[in-house]
Parts: structure tokens; C-alpha cells; sequence
């Protein structure tokens, strides 16, 4: 209003009036412009809802609303197509996806919906690629996710894309689902640590995450332990159907199991290669009294002798609040079975289910 009234910019670092030479139109243009900038500079987004409200505030309809406090202007309809092909220009750059949403915001608040709809063509029409969209086409499809409630129950990445670059374009989404289902991913250890900070973040929503991908590095692993650890995390369901797990990665998660701020639940391991150590590594972390664990999956793996005794413990340990696990698919020898049998019949075993290649087992 101060602006309006006096022509006097208090965005810019030095408070001063509209230059004579500056007509009124370029003077407004210029304020506009400017407090976009100043909103995509600020670190923590502080200035996100004063745009959108500054932006609303200068349509013409409120401009009359206000008529008995501010005085009239030039051309309202001008400065407001200018200032929509500027943040339409700023979509283009390199921004952060929560920056770009907010873009996405103040477009709508100054009637502009063209990029939106844009997408929505798309969808409708099935044709739609994320990796074949513009940064601003494809902030806007975040931004219709975000606005749809019914995408949110399960976030299914294969729809959309396989790339890195279009998942970190689309953590926003991750953040707001329940349950992500991010597989068909190549994700590297730069790409895991920036979702993994949306996983340990105090808003994400995400309950289950399903990152069965080979692409995925031992580093990695250790940084999604450290991330499913952490207080904020509210994951309840994590699937790594990977090719191998390392001993380092079994203790990372083993930690996991036992710790109090945990809230796993259940724990998808369905991997091609899983050593006697690692399973050792495992079973003690179920046996350890801050462990939530109800359900552990192991389909898939070749379980020696050893392993067995360690699960065995697991199954007869007053400690352990597993409930069912899954061995379907593994190659157990017969010493193992009988291993994991007399687990069962144990007094203090706690396990419901248990399912084998040879048979399902209820107790």
C-alpha cells in the first residue's frame, strides 16, 4: 500500500521513490518483480505467503475493493501479464521444488492457470512423461498432485518416470503420501540422502516406502537406516528387495530394529544374497526390548544352517514381538526347518506365522 500510494519500494535495500524518468507502469512492473526475487532468495521460504497475498492484492477486482485507500494506478491488467511471464520465467531456472510450488501459487492467485491445465491435458489424455516436461510443466503436475487427495493414499513413481532427476523433482509428493512406491528408480547416494531427508523430516506423512532397486549403494543403505532412526520418521513399512545386503548394512539395520525411536513395523529383506552374519546381526536386533518389529520378509534368500539357529533364537525369545515371517521362496535344508520347527514349539515363541518353501506354518 505504501507503494502504491507513495511509490516508495520497501523491498529494496535502499528506500527510495520512483525515479521522474520511470513511469508509474515500470515503477509497479519493477516492485512486483522484485518481491519475487526477494521470496525465491529467502532460505526458508518466510516470504512464500506474503507473495501469493501481495500478488492477489494487486488484480484488479481487490484493487477496487481498495479503492477508498489506494489511489488508482496505470495499467493493472499489463503489469499483471508481465508480472505472470516473469515467475513463468523464473519456473524455468533451477529452483528447489517447494520454490517452484510456490511459483505454481502465485500464478494462480494473479488467474493464471494455463500451465496447470496444461498437464491436465496431458493426463487426461494419457500421454504424460515426466521426463519429457519442462521444470515449470513439471512443478505443475506436483502441484496438481498435491492438490489431489486421492494420489496421495500411494505414490506409484513408475507412472511418472525413472529418473533421478524427475524423483527429486517430485519429493514434495513423497512427502505427502502415505505410501511410496519408488522401485523402479535408479537412485544414487546424493539422490538417497536428499529423500531420505524428506523421510526424517517432522512433516513428512510417508508410513511405508518401497525402494527394492539394485541401483542401490551400500552407503545408502546406511544412510536410510540413520533416516528411518531418526524421532520424525513415521515409516511403519520398509521394502529393500535388493541384490545383496552387506554385514555393515545388516548391523545399520539391525540398529534400526532396536531402537526406541523407531517405528518400523515391518521389514521387507527379500534379497538374493544374505549372509550368516547378517542375519546373526538381525536376529539380535529382534531380540532386543525396544524392538517394534511384527513382521520380517526374507522370501527369496538362501538360508544356510546357521542362519536358521540365529531366526531360531528369534522364534523362542520371550524378548521378540515378531509376529510372522516370511521365508517364502528360500532354499532351507531340512536341518533348517527343523531348526526353525523347534523354534516354534518353543513356549516363549511369539510368532503367528510362519511361511516357508515347504509349508505355511499357524500357530
Amino acid at each position: 500500500m505504501i507503494f502504491i500510494k507513495f511509490g516508495i519500494n520497501l523491498l529494496e535495500e535502499q528506500q527510495t521513490t520512483s525515479k521522474k524518468s520511470e513511469t508509474r507502469e515500470s515503477a509497479e512492473k519493477h516492485f512486483y518483480q522484485s518481491a519475487v526475487n526477494k521470496a525465491l532468495q529467502s532460505p526458508n521460504g518466510h516470504l512464500d505467503l506474503f507473495l501469493r497475498f501481495l500478488l492477489g492484492l494487486s488484480l484488479q477486482t481487490n484493487q477496487t475493493l481498495l479503492r477508498g485507500s489506494l489511489t488508482q494506478t496505470g495499467s493493472i491488467s499489463q503489469i499483471n501479464k508481465e508480472t505472470v511471464q516473469y515467475i513463468k520465467k523464473k519456473l524455468s531456472e533451477n529452483l528447489s521444488a517447494e520454490k517452484s510450488i510456490n511459483l505454481i501459487h502465485c500464478l494462480n492467485e494473479l488467474n493464471d492457470r494455463s500451465l496447470v491445465e496444461e498437464i491436465q491435458q496431458y493426463r487426461t489424455s494419457g500421454s504424460l512423461s515426466t521426463d519429457e516436461l519442462s521444470p515449470a510443466q513439471c512443478s505443475a503436475q506436483v502441484f496438481i498432485l498435491l492438490s489431489s487427495e486421492e494420489d496421495l493414499g500411494e505414490f506409484d513413481f513408475k507412472k511418472y518416470s525413472a529418473s533421478e532427476e524427475a524423483l527429486l523433482r517430485m519429493l514434495p509428493v513423497v512427502k505427502a503420501s502415505n505410501k511410496a512406491l519408488l522401485s523402479s528408480c535408479n537412485v544414487s547416494e546424493e539422490g538417497c540422502e536428499n529423500l531420505l531427508s524428506v523421510v526424517s523430516s517432522q512433516s513428512c506423512s510417508l508410513r511405508e516406502l518401497d525402494l527394492s532397486t539394485d541401483s542401490l549403494k551400500a552407503s545408502a543403505v546406511k544412510l536410510l537406516s540413520a533416516a528411518v532412526e531418526s524421532p520424525h520418521a513415521k515409516l511403519n513399512v520398509l521394502r529393500l528387495n535388493i541384490c545383496e545386503l552387506s554385514e555393515e548394512n545388516c548391523e545399520a539395520l539391525s540398529s534400526v530394529l532396536s531402537s526406541q525411536s523407531s517405528s518400523l513395523t515391518e521389514l521387507d529383506l527379500s534379497i538374493r544374497k544374505l549372509q550368516d552374519s547378517g542375519v546373526k546381526l538381525l536376529s539380535a536386533g529382534l531380540q532386543r526390548l525396544n524392538c517394534k518389529l511384527n513382521t520380517l520378509r526374507l522370501g527369496g534368500c538362501n538360508l544356510s544352517e546357521r542362519s536358521c539357529e540365529a531366526l531360531c533364537s528369534v522364534l523362542s525369545s520371550q524378548s521378540s514381538s515378531l509376529r510372522e515371517l516370511d521365508l517364502s521362496n528360500s532354499d532351507l535344508q531340512d536341518s533348517g526347518v527343523k531348526l526353525l520347527s523347534s523354534g516354534l514349539k518353543s513356549s516363549q515363541c511369539a510368532v503367528e506365522t510362519l511361511r516357508s518353501g515347504f509349508k505355511l506354518f499357524h500357530r
